[in-house]
């Protein structure tokens, strides 16, 4: 029988090989360009931090080439900034804040009568972002985002057969960002007011089948509560009733789309569009393209809704959508705009940080996470995002415990808040002799699966730390009780083959270690499957002047 050790080494290998080419596969170019036209030369932007948060109260220089600095101005509440009258010349700025390092632009042209944008970014006095690698800073985003999509590129010739737990887990954290709904805005029940609403309504259509209100107001109630299939008789009516009327064959559109009818709905919406141009309309749009798996037109529909109504939804989706098929850069220019315009938004920061992670900069993610959780501590995403993180990394970090902690104190009853505590607290510890909070680690997981049954990870939490105490026959039951909760979990399989080699179950061991083998192959093929269906964004700067800015 193979050495299990001996197996996951080379899987780990391997699966280190296969990263490094993904990682390369998802390298994107950039370059700025800035050509907007005004009537006198003008340099403008925003001062941020290096998680996209505004700067108020920063100062800004603007200094001729070989000559001392000729204005200064501070940064408004929105961090931005505005330098006017200028000559032409050539130019450059410097930003100072108390508390930060300070930041200087390139030199740069200025013509008589050309507006610049220049945004800098401010890092903190104490040292460089950690984990990020001074020979490769971090983009200074400007604070409009400024990239057009220009095609789509195939992911399928990367290289390498298997998978990598840290890039399956960043691409499963995109997925869950990008499914984020706001959490005091969910689908809401079905009412008694609703209810009677509906029959209200019911009623008025058997008395008067040409009542146009009531069919209209029928079939958008029907689309409200998830019913598409059947609201469309209703809107269809409508249509016949009184024909054009933009608010019914809306509705009309985005019933057929609820229902599947992606063709029909595209149709309509575009016939829609070429006689109003709405946001609405856009947004749409770029759910019917997403879901015919049209992402590139799916982002330009996301990005023009959000260039006509600089809504919460809008700049989410749009991020999402970026997000969703392997463009993290563009996607944080996205979400750290959102974020300014909508502070109060904790899915907006939280996919921030999803987007950090998935740049693959930890630190960065960690610390805008951990500003979510702050942001509403009661808010469950950010923590989930948090306890996903840490879960593949080999140590914990204090301000990710701290917030975990925190998490497991207001949500008792949460079988996930014990389980990441727990797990926080276990990758804590010094080292496999420190058993002081043991006892508090095995209270929590045990909270876990009483609440959670089929929680797996915390079944194979358990068995970790029941194999650390040499008490095999617990750790056997807690790594058979995790395979259970999930069949598809190749650890469990590992870990249990580990501990039935340890009591002489040799049988035993070598079913689970093929089990383990046929898991580990499963899951390899099913990344791979996904990633062959998924088409990576490649983008280009826009032109500053091709869209209005939202104000």
């Amino acid at each position: 029988m193979p050495d299990l050790e001996t197996t996951k080494s080379v899987t780990v290998v391997r699966l280190g090989r296969i990263y490094f080419l993904l990682a390369c596969g998802m390298l994107f170019l950039f370059s700025i360009k800035a050509c907007a036209q005004a009537p006198m030369a003008i340099v403008t932007g925003f001062v941020q931090d290096v998680s996209g948060g505004a700067i108020a109260g920063a100062s800004i220089g603007l200094q001729m080439e070989n000559e001392t600095i000729i204005q200064t101005v501070s940064t408004d509440s929105r961090g931005a900034y505005l330098f006017a009258g200028l000559t032409q010349g050539t130019y450059k700025l410097r930003a100072t804040m108390a508390g930060y390092g300070d930041a200087s632009s390139a030199s740069f042209s200025l013509q008589a009568t050309e507006t610049k944008n220049i945004s800098l970014t401010l890092k903190l006095a104490h040292g460089s972002q950690p984990g990020v690698s001074k020979s490769t800073p971090l983009p200074e985003f400007s604070d409009e985002p400024n990239f057009t999509v220009a095609g789509v590129a195939d992911t399928t010739n990367l290289g390498g057969h298997g998978s990598d737990v840290v890039v399956r887990n960043r691409e499963g954290l995109a997925k869950a960002a990008a499914s984020l709904v706001p959490e005091s805005f969910g689908a809401h029940p079905l009412s008694v007011s609703l209810t009677a609403t509906e029959k209200s309504l019911r009623t008025a259509v058997e008395r008067d089948a040409a009542n146009y209100d009531a069919n209209y107001q029928l079939g958008k109630l029907l689309v409200e509560e998830g019913r598409a299939r059947e609201a469309i008789p209703y809107l269809e009516h409508a249509s016949q009733i009184k024909a054009g009327k933009y608010e019914n064959e809306y509705e009309l559109a985005l019933a057929h789309c609820v229902g599947g009818d992606y063709d029909v709905a595209a149709t309509e919406a575009h016939a829609l569009l070429a006689h109003r141009d709405t946001p609405e309309l856009h947004h749409l749009l770029g759910e019917i393209e997403e879901k015919s798996n049209n992402p590139l037109e799916a982002v330009r529909q996301y990005q023009r809704a959000a260039e006509l109504d600089a809504s919460e939804p809008n700049y989410f989706d749009w991020g999402a959508e970026l997000l969703l098929h392997q463009a993290p850069e563009p996607a944080i220019e996205v979400f750290a705009k959102g974020t300014r315009l909508f502070p109060a938004s904790v899915r907006m920061l939280s996919a921030l940080g999803a987007a950090w992670y998935g740049h693959g900069s930890y630190e960065q993610a960690v610390q805008i996470l951990c500003r979510a959780s702050d942001l509403d501590s009661n808010s469950t995403m950010p923590y989930m995002f948090l306890g996903r993180i840490q879960n593949i990394e080999n140590s914990a970090n204090p301000e990710v415990v701290a917030r975990l902690a925190r998490f497991a104190r207001l949500q008792p009853a949460n079988a996930w808040a014990n389980y990441y505590y727990a797990v926080s607290l276990w990758k804590q510890r010094k080292g496999p002799g420190d058993n002081q909070n043991l006892p508090e680690i095995e209270s929590l997981l045990q909270t876990a699966v009483r609440i959670d049954p089929k929680l797996a990870g915390a079944y194979l939490q358990l068995g970790n730390l029941y194999a650390e105490q040499k008490n095999s026959a617990a750790a056997i039951a807690a790594y058979q009780k995790a395979a259970q909760g999930s069949p598809d979990l190749p650890d469990a399989h590992y870990r249990l083959a580990q501990a039935y080699r340890q009591v002489g179950e040799k049988l035993k061991a070598e079913h689970e270690l093929q089990l383990y083998r046929q898991t580990s192959k499963h899951a390899e093929e099913e990344v791979q499957r996904e990633r062959h269906e998924v088409r990576q964004f490649v983008y280009t700067l826009r032109d500053q002047t091709s869209a209005p800015r939202p104000q």
